[in-house]
């Protein structure tokens, strides 16, 4: 039931400025923000968002720049851009009931100077001077992503956790297997996908390789790719993300450096895909070893869970995602947060 007018909410909603925000398109923080506001915008609220202008949302739309600096080569000062861009939001700070900004600690030093409530969602890892600087703006709202990233801001007063939600009426089941393994994230060394090529040809089974390609991909992760038993496919759409995810018989999340949350595994199970991951990070809070996957201290150990997760109940998997990770809920979460705030504002 949406609210009524009395009761409706001015938000802001503060994306990083890298890249447009467009619905299951981009990065996962730009995708976390275009299911935020059109939930809110949904459930009846008044939601401006502040993002590149080619962005694309039920929200009202301001920005103050055209396209985001990951495509505009004028823009090479990504830092500065996002001062630029997180300053002229705060400068209308006093035109909302609320303020939740998504870019990194860029709206951290604009808070102190207005009096409307704010939060800030910081989804990468926090550096130690970061949550120092939070420590001193205890004004200041934070939403964490798990208990794992929580835990970095130790006793500090004020911290909410609110775990992302995707919108898993999107994604489709896969009921009948491609009989392949499947890795999917940007190539780099800490998502593993060296890693995975072997846990595939340890469980003698196909992998399929998708997302693009970084820096030591040519040197680590190329030599890997023999282009039968492990492809690469590089960058893929959403679509495709999606039939790639649903035919998978499960996802390899072989993780070499712990992250505050993770899209991919919960992609996965909103198609019913199991999920076999190093439990490092917030990994132990998404999967639920036994259900939905199965998890391990090291990727060495993952190639002997692979027959295991292929006996998982693929519904029931996609169940408990529907359950856990519907954006619905994230959004609803997000609302009463915002609602405590104002109230207490006064």
């Amino acid at each position: 039931m949406n609210p009524q007018p009395s009761e409706r909410l001015r938000i802001a909603q503060i994306s990083p400025v890298g890249c447009a925000v467009r619905r299951r398109v981009g990065e996962s923080v730009e995708q976390h923000v275009s299911l935020l506001c059109d939930g809110l915008v949904e459930r009846g609220h008044e939601v401006t968002l502040f993002a590149t202008g080619d962005s694309e949302t039920s929200a009202k739309l301001r920005s103050c720049f055209g396209r985001g600096y990951e495509h505009d080569p004028l823009l090479w000062d990504w830092q500065f851009t996002e001062y630029m861009h997180v300053g002229h939001a705060y400068a209308h700070a006093h035109e909302f009931d609320v303020m939740h900004c998504h870019s990194y600690h860029f709206g951290l030093p604009f808070a102190a100077f207005v009096s409307t409530p704010n939060v800030h969602t910081h989804h990468v890892h926090v550096e130690p001077g970061v949550i120092a600087a939070y420590r001193q703006s205890e004004q200041v709202q934070l939403v964490a992503l798990s208990a794992y990233h929580a835990a970095f801001y130790g006793d500090r007063a004020n911290v909410e956790l609110i775990p992302h939600g995707i919108d898993t009426g999107a994604f489709r089941s896969g009921a009948d297997l491609g009989g392949y393994l499947l890795f999917l994230g940007r190539m780099i060394e800490d998502k593993g996908p060296a890693e995975a090529v072997q846990i595939a040809r340890l469980a003698r089974m196909p992998l399929i390789l998708a997302g693009p390609p970084e820096r030591g991909f040519e040197e680590r992760v190329a030599p890997l790719v023999d282009g039968r038993q492990v492809r690469y496919v590089g960058r893929v759409e959403p679509a495709e993300r999606d039939r790639l995810l649903a035919g998978a018989a499960a996802l390899l999340y072989p993780l070499q450096y712990p992250e505050p949350f993770g899209l991919a595994p919960i992609e996965a199970m909103a198609c019913g895909t199991p999920v076999l991951a190093v439990g490092i990070g917030a990994v132990p809070e998404l999967i639920e070893p036994g259900v939905t996957g199965y998890l391990a201290d090291s990727w060495e150990a993952l190639a002997d869970l692979v027959p295991a997760a292929l006996e998982l109940d693929r519904w029931a998997i996609r169940a408990r995602a529907v359950q856990r990770f519907d954006s619905r809920r994230m959004v609803e979460l997000h609302e009463a947060l915002y609602r405590r705030l104002v109230e207490a504002s006064g």
